[in-house]
């Protein structure tokens, strides 16, 4: 009771949030503009509402004077640039790289963007910060985790994400310590099944690495068409390799569609071991129901572990009252609120507008992990542009919610493994 009653006290002085508009402000006051590039429509679509939903409740945070502990927020816009304030200008990427690519051209010679933001979908980032980077534009990454994007040789693509090299470790890291742990399970067979863009192909290639160097046999690597229609011979292909678990790597269409045909199909397996996106998108638990439970997926947030900043609740039931659905935070929507923040403190830092300043400024980041709603070290880049400080979490879907299994010390409940028989739940 006290916890809710102090949530909506906070939540009353933040009236001005709630509506999903910045606070009121001069005609004249000034603006720092950026660009977004998501997926607002197509098969990625509502994903990317709830993404822009996040990067809104930033910027408004930013822009406004309630005062919340994470970096930026309640600064009434960006205070080293006269309070500026800060406007996001949003594009639709459609989720085609293309399209990605030709909004990213128009944000930053149409609309003179000082930096853009985005895109949710790896093989999307990869063609507009491509534009960025001969533009000398500064590009700032949320989510799109293929290992790939930060070896290009790039000077103003940054990643606040930890990439799939980091959360396929920590997956087996997971299956280790739990295979430990319960003594009895045996795991020897894996099967890897990717949708095959940018994303789910680093994914795999990831986790193939991994599992060999860890001694388990890959007795089925298989990838299939993103935005499939139907995926009964692959999952034929999955039943046939007998594998012991699963590793896949889906957006949320993929990966209800798969979950369906394996229960269609009677897919017996230990486990499936998910690489966040489709499995963390709150969709996905609201279409499969009960046939959810029991998925493990890699995550970066949580609400159900012990955060470093104690604002974060209150962030989580602003964003709900924004959310047509009224969802939760999850690690999409956490990672895009935070690169806003980041992206704002270093244009602040930098006190310019400068495209080059801005890089110089990113470049320094180092912003404590107590002062974002994430729980990470922190964010630093290294030379490459990646976030060294973030790591992941697992989770797993038990009685239709998200509960943090690993690591062991943060843990709100124990993994179920082996997982019931679809016909059990």
């Amino acid at each position: 009771m006290k916890r809710t009653l102090a949530i909506s006290s906070i939540l009353a002085c933040a009236l001005a949030l709630v509506g999903g508009s910045a606070m009121p402000t001069r005609a004249d006051a000034p603006e720092i503009v950026i660009g977004s590039i998501l997926p607002l429509t197509g098969g990625l679509a509502t994903t990317g509402q709830g993404l822009k939903i996040a990067q809104e409740l930033a910027r408004d945070l930013i822009n406004g004077r309630v005062y919340y502990p994470v970096t930026m927020a309640g600064s009434n816009g960006l205070p080293n640039l006269g309070h500026a304030k800060l406007k996001i200008i949003f594009a639709d990427s459609q989720g085609n790289p293309e399209q990605a690519k030709t909004v990213a051209e128009q944000l930053i010679t149409q609309d003179h963007v000082v930096a853009l933001l985005g895109t949710y979908a790896s093989s999307t980032t990869a063609t507009a910060s491509q534009v960025a980077e001969r533009y000398g534009i500064p590009f700032v990454n949320p989510d799109s985790s293929n290992p790939t994007l930060t070896t290009r040789g790039f000077k103003t693509f940054f990643r606040t994400t930890p990439h799939d090299g980091t959360f396929s470790q920590n997956l087996f890291e997971f299956l280790g310590d739990l295979l430990k742990k319960q003594k009895t399970a045996k795991v020897q067979k894996i099967a890897i099944v990717y949708e095959n863009t940018l994303f789910g192909t680093g994914a795999a290639d990831a986790e193939e690495a991994i599992a060999k160097k860890d001694g388990y046999e890959v007795v089925l690597r298989l990838p299939y068409a993103a935005n499939a229609s139907e995926v009964q011979s692959e999952v034929q292909k999955v039943k046939a390799a007998g594998a012991d678990a699963i590793f896949q790597s889906s957006y949320l269409n993929d990966a209800l569609l798969f979950m369906k045909t394996y229960k269609q199909q009677n897919v017996t397996t230990q486990g499936i071991v998910a690489q966040d996106a489709g499995f963390i998108d709150p969709g996905f638990v609201k279409n499969l129901g009960k046939d959810a439970d029991y998925i493990l997926t890699r995550d970066v947030f949580s609400l159900n572990v012990k955060f470093k900043n104690k604002g974060v609740p209150y962030v989580n039931e602003l964003f709900k009252l924004r959310s047509p659905s009224h969802n939760n935070l999850d690690g999409n929507t956490a990672r895009d609120f935070t690169a806003v923040t980041v992206l704002a403190e270093a244009i602040n830092r930098a006190k310019s507008t400068k495209p080059g300043d801005i890089i110089k400024a990113l470049q320094a980041t180092n912003i404590p992990g107590k002062q974002t709603i994430m729980p990470w070290r922190g964010i630093k880049f290294d030379e490459t542009g990646q976030n060294v400080l973030g790591n992941g979490l697992v989770e797993q879907i038990q009685n239709g919610a998200y509960e943090t299994v690993w690591p062991f010390d943060v843990a709100t409940k124990a993994a179920v493994w082996p997982m019931p028989a679809w016909d059990k739940r």
